[in-house]
């Protein structure tokens, strides 16, 4: 007697009821909620994989990618320059070396000022900052709340040991090749700028020509819209930075702060990196004012700082860089700290620009004015 009777009928029957495993799909297993989590987590350490290791080739190759960048974002910023000599008939070959000629002078020019200025009041500067420093610590003990002397000693001899350690040691020696690197990277630069100038629109044609329809429409407004944030961006960030640096000189002056040259040009250079540039700056230029004629000064100064960056900050950065370089605060203090950590100090002036332009790629994605999907603001639900 069978588990169903002696019904043959009922044994077939009940036997089609159930779906041999054999016959399942393979991937029906992928179908339901786990299955489809199981994908997700493939997709994302696919993606983490690809990122670190574009990470891992930009970190080993900086001495390409770092004056590829900069050569791509001046470039961009004397795109304009190059469009009007070439729709006056000049020679595309005189047009770039016209163009060449003038960065290459221009950041000569920049490169001699620092040096002149710094040259012979390094010292001083850097003596002056540091006495300010420990006359604010001399403030804070008197404060009742402040450290006691024995942490702030314990302090000064963990920083005493590191300078004097071997570690630092070797990082500074370290520091007699970065200066061939440095040379090896400008005259890269400089070649890889003069080919940008040259055949920038023919390269960039180049690169387009896997696309089609569509997507080919899309990357040429994503090229577009790169070359307007970075080129934006470096002309306006310098001109800010000038008018930053011919602020505080002028300010420091009439102040009667010592070293206003040197400090001034520490501005100017400070000035490309973001919110952060100009809290140390403003906070050497403090420094040397304390000492050198007291408390009332430096409080001056730092009233001096802050009126010259509120004036840029609301009025002359909006005017030179549009909207195009409206990033928020948090998302450039991110792409600071990740630029920090990748590229050092050339990393942090190159991350914010990198930063808008991918901003930039995404308001263009699905048309001229129409951002991406997930990137366009939400309309209000009528009530």
């Amino acid at each position: 007697m069978g588990l169903f009777g002696n019904d043959p009928q009922r044994v077939v029957i009940e036997s089609h009821d159930v779906e041999p495993v054999a016959t399942r799909a393979p991937w029906s297993l992928w179908a339901d909620g786990f299955g489809r989590l199981g994908i997700r987590a493939i997709q994302i350490i696919i993606v983490v994989v690809v990122a670190a290791g574009i990470v891992f080739a930009i970190q080993y190759l900086t001495l390409v990618t770092i004056p590829l960048t900069i050569a791509l974002i001046l470039a961009c910023a004397f795109a304009p320059v190059m469009g009007w000599m070439r729709r006056r008939g000049v020679p595309p070959l005189l047009a770039t070396l016209i163009t060449l000629f003038t960065i290459t002078a221009l950041l000569a020019a920049v490169g001699w000022l620092i040096v002149w200025a710094v040259r012979d009041q390094w010292d001083e500067l850097s003596a002056q900052a540091v006495d300010g420093g420990q006359a604010v610590i001399s403030w804070v003990q008197t404060l009742p709340f402040a450290p006691s002397q024995d942490q702030l000693d314990e302090w000064l001899a963990s920083v005493t040991d590191f300078v004097t350690s071997s570690q630092f040691g070797s990082g500074a020696l370290r520091g007699v090749s970065a200066v061939a690197n440095f040379v090896t990277g400008f005259v890269l630069m400089v070649t890889i700028l003069f080919f940008f100038l040259k055949d920038g629109p023919q390269m960039w044609e180049f690169l387009l020509r896997p696309f089609r329809g569509s997507d080919y429409s899309r990357a040429r407004r994503i090229g577009d819209k790169t070359v307007g944030v970075l080129g934006s961006y470096m002309r306006g960030t310098a001109t800010v930075a000038l008018v930053d640096a011919v602020g505080i000189l002028i300010g420091l002056l009439i102040l009667g702060v010592p070293l206003a040259i040197p400090l001034a040009v520490l501005t100017f250079l400070l000035a490309f990196i973001p919110i952060v540039g100009a809290t140390v700056a403003g906070i050497i230029a403090a420094l040397v004012a304390l000492v050198a004629n007291g408390w009332v000064n430096a409080l001056l100064v730092v009233g001096v700082v802050v009126l010259v960056n509120q004036l840029e900050g609301n009025f002359l950065q909006p005017f030179l860089m549009g909207r195009s370089m409206k990033l928020h605060a948090f998302v450039i203090l991110v792409a600071l700290t990740i630029g920090t950590v990748l590229g050092g100090i050339v990393g942090a002036v190159l991350a914010v620009p990198i930063a808008a332009a991918a901003w930039g790629a995404v308001q263009v994605w699905d048309g001229p004015d129409l951002p991406a999907r997930w990137a366009r603001p939400k309309r209000p639900l009528p009530e």
